[in-house]
């Protein structure tokens, strides 16, 4: 009797591992099958009698996320991994390994300040070789990262779940947005730097334009660039002829002279006490005949009769110098200053006709 009762509880033992077996088989054949046949998923979505997926509404049969909702997720970290299966009986059993037991929130960090440490984000993505940008990125369990589309086609592509760095299967998958807080960062910077530029260049042409270089050559150059300026906004401020208009500066220019010089003359101080007799007596002694401006006699000999000639006048300065009227006439015109001077001795003076 004891030998049947062990021989039934042995058969009862082994019908149950049997079953627990073929449960985990067939459960991990199912599994295996979802993942490595392209045909079952593409039956998925498109199976008979249903409609194709439509992008504007839907996508892969499903609606799509309000735009909120896909905002509020923009900025969050979260698993991408369906929650882990049952356990199978012959899990449970002990007859088979279970799978790990899913990370914690404390151990996602520790991983992600692994990636950070190690620069993960910071270069290419391994699949693709290109930057992250602003595309979705993903961290395994086993602290590589990864572009979301890229992972999610290399996994449809070899029908397993496997890294491509470290080998490791049975991994988990975690959005991170480190790829895209860098991106940010750097187009910052870029853009201040730009911006710093654009204003330094601005400000040193603005200095250019105001503050004149020490080096004599471009001192000149800088100096002759502004009057330049100067004489083209005059020219184009002008709206009548220009000839007429320069014409019309010197005859204003000249005519002001003339009433500063008689002011100067009718209030000279010693114009009246000054005695002419005796600058006569000194111009005698000088026995002066030529006049100094136009080199010609300043009294020309009489001329014979029918052959009539006007004499010019001769002027007297209180220097004893004489002048040709009409000579020192055209030389105070051409006289920079506001009175003019003697042009043998440059001394200040007052005139007489003989």
């Amino acid at each position: 009797m004891r030998k049947c009762c062990s021989s039934k509880s042995e058969n009862g033992k082994m019908a149950i591992t049997a079953v627990a077996l073929q449960d985990h088989i067939s459960r991990s054949l199912l599994h295996s099958l979802s993942l490595s046949d392209p045909v079952r998923d593409r039956l998925r979505v498109k199976g008979p009698g249903r409609r194709p997926c439509q992008r504007n509404g839907h996508e892969n049969g499903k609606p799509q996320q309000h735009p909120s909702a896909q905002r509020s997720l923009e900025g969050r970290e979260y698993v991408l991994d369906a929650a882990p299966p049952p356990l199978t009986l012959a899990q449970k059993l002990g007859l088979v390994e279970a799978p790990r037991r899913r990370l914690s929130e404390a151990e996602w960090e520790q991983v992600k300040s692994r990636s950070v440490q190690e620069g993960d984000s910071t270069q290419p993505c391994v699949i693709c070789r290109e930057e992250f940008c602003l595309q979705p990125q993903v961290l395994l369990s086993c602290s590589h990262v990864f572009h979301r589309a890229c992972l999610r086609a290399l996994e449809r592509y070899s029908g397993k779940k496997s890294c491509p760095m470290c080998r490791r299967q049975q991994y988990e998958t975690r959005v991170i947005h480190e790829g895209a807080r860098i991106y940010r960062e750097k187009s910052v910077i870029r853009i201040q730097a730009w911006w710093r530029g654009c204003v330094a260049r601005r400000w040193y042409r603005n200095v250019r334009r105001s503050v004149p270089p020490k080096d004599k050559q471009l001192r000149q150059r800088f100096f002759e660039t502004k009057l330049q300026e100067m004489s083209d906004s005059l020219v184009q401020a002008c709206r009548t002829d220009t000839e007429a208009f320069l014409t019309d500066i010197d005859h204003s220019l000249a005519q002001s002279r003339l009433v500063f010089r008689k002011l100067d003359t009718e209030c000279a101080p010693d114009a009246q006490a000054l005695d002419w007799e005796q600058v006569k007596e000194q111009a005698v002694q000088r026995e002066m005949q030529d006049c100094p401006i136009c080199l010609t006699l300043l009294r020309p000999p009489c001329a014979g009769p029918g052959r009539g000639r006007v004499t010019r006048r001769v002027l007297l300065l209180s220097c004893s110098h004489l002048f040709h009227q009409p000579c020192l006439e055209a030389f105070e015109l051409f006289c920079p200053e506001t009175r003019p001077t003697c042009p043998l001795c440059r001394a200040a003076y007052s005139k007489r006709v003989l």
